[in-house]
């Protein structure tokens, strides 16, 4: 049976996410849970990975619990401002958002080991550069001169 071929130019809205295309398979419900749930979720295991770090597999004390929940806290505040922020950027500026905070969040983890702090600022300025290779090819593949979203 043949059907006939979408227009050129022209993008399907029904039940899509974009210009792309693609189905949108959750539901706007489950979109706004996941906005709450993924920094929630990412902080969570980020505090523990510093805390487990910091104690270098000793015990778990008081201090230890109470670094864990901060570093979590400081991590989703971030994590948040720093999704809110970059993406009303142009596409170089969120590319370094987004690598700025994954190099000090990097940085940061490797400092709470025994290791010196130039050696946890060279391996964060390592990893925020990568980052920002991987982010910038990203952004520059899949937005327009303009800065819209493809």
């Amino acid at each position: 049976m043949a059907h006939a071929a979408p227009a050129p130019g022209r993008a399907r809205r029904t039940g899509t996410t974009g210009l792309s295309g693609l189905p949108d398979v959750f539901s706007a419900r489950t979109h706004r849970v996941a906005s709450v749930a993924v920094p929630v979720v990412l902080g969570l295991v980020y505090g523990y990975w510093a805390a487990a770090n910091r104690r270098s597999g000793g015990e778990i004390t008081g201090w230890n619990l109470l670094f864990g929940f901060v570093t979590a806290a400081a991590f989703m505040v971030l994590y948040v401002a720093v999704r809110w922020v970059a993406s009303r950027m142009i596409r170089e500026v969120h590319a370094l958002l987004w690598a700025a905070f994954t190099g000090g969040t990097f940085g940061f983890l490797y400092s709470q080991a025994p290791n010196t702090a130039l050696r946890s600022s060279i391996m964060g300025l390592a990893i925020g550069a990568a980052c920002f290779v991987v982010m910038f090819y990203r952004y520059y593949t899949h937005e327009d001169a303009q800065g819209h979203r493809l």
